[in-house]
């Protein structure tokens, strides 16, 4: 299962996870782009084992219908790559009461795989990836939602961080278990994640991809060799960029890990026990 899979390193992703036989489902927030997603991925890879599912991942009662249908239609979850990520420039409220940066690109990735891990459990071994960046704009812990100071860029990071403090939470509680959890650095890729940004910050980043950026075919190769690779089978709670494990922001801060997991079972009313 690959999230955010309409465009950029998602498409990508699922498409190469198709070339190399995979049996990929697609989820995408907008169904008629899901939908050309799916058709391009399925005449590209040649492979008809190609479905699509449709979830704003900003919502919690989307994610557990989408969690709802799977596992009821599935007997295993062998991969689950969430990939889906937004850059907003003004603050949004999903009609949750969340900011909308950190639903989308943190609590709806952790909602959906939390209510995944049976399915992965069942697929022994199984993996889950989380890409992001070695962001280390630490979340405001008591103002997670932006409500008292908000900027969009710290907003973004702090999203990406704490997809990392997730991904060392999870792995933790799911070593010995049978289940991998590692987060994928792609670099600078060539996307329109920050189409939204302020002309300073569009400004700069046409600059770096020119200079240092990848296409997301590029950016997805290693991030296909994390989901496939036995190279990989028992590498865990890493961050990995380039087929290399590299030094990453809040890789011992348990305390801030087991913070951010004790918050984020409370707004999705979830146990803390996996």
């Amino acid at each position: 299962m690959v999230t955010g899979a309409s465009s950029g390193i998602g498409r990508a992703t699922a498409t190469a996870l198709a070339e190399i036989g995979a049996s990929v489902i697609m989820v995408c927030r907008d169904e008629a782009r899901g939908k050309a997603a799916r058709s391009q991925a399925i005449s590209e890879s040649g492979n008809q084992s190609v479905s699509l599912m449709t979830a704003d991942l900003s919502s919690l009662a989307p994610v557990r219908a989408l969690a709802a249908d799977f596992n009821a239609n599935h007997p295993k979850l062998d991969v689950l790559v969430n990939n889906a990520a937004i850059f907003t420039n003004e603050r949004a409220v999903t009609p949750d009461g969340f900011e909308l940066m950190f639903a989308t690109n943190y609590l709806g990735p952790f909602f959906l795989t939390r209510l995944l891990i049976p399915k992965l459990q069942a697929a022994r071994p199984a993996r889950v990836i989380n890409v992001t960046a070695p962001s280390t704009v630490m979340p405001e812990l008591d103002d997670l939602q932006g409500e008292r100071k908000f900027g969009s860029i710290g907003a973004f990071g702090a999203s990406k961080a704490a997809d990392l403090l997730f991904t060392y939470a999870l792995a933790r509680r799911l070593e010995g278990k049978g289940v991998t959890v590692n987060a994928y650095h792609p670099g600078i890729v060539k996307t329109n994640l920050v189409r939204g940004a302020p002309r300073a910050v569009r400004f700069i980043t046409s600059i770096l991809n020119v200079l240092m950026g990848v296409s997301p075919k590029r950016a997805s190769v290693g991030l296909v060799q994390l989901a496939s690779s036995g190279d990989f089978g028992s590498t865990t709670g890493a961050l990995i960029r380039n087929g290399k494990p590299m030094n990453a922001p809040f890789s011992d801060d348990i305390d801030t890990q087991d913070r951010l997991w004790q918050v984020s079972c409370k707004l999705t009313g979830l146990p803390e026990d996996v």
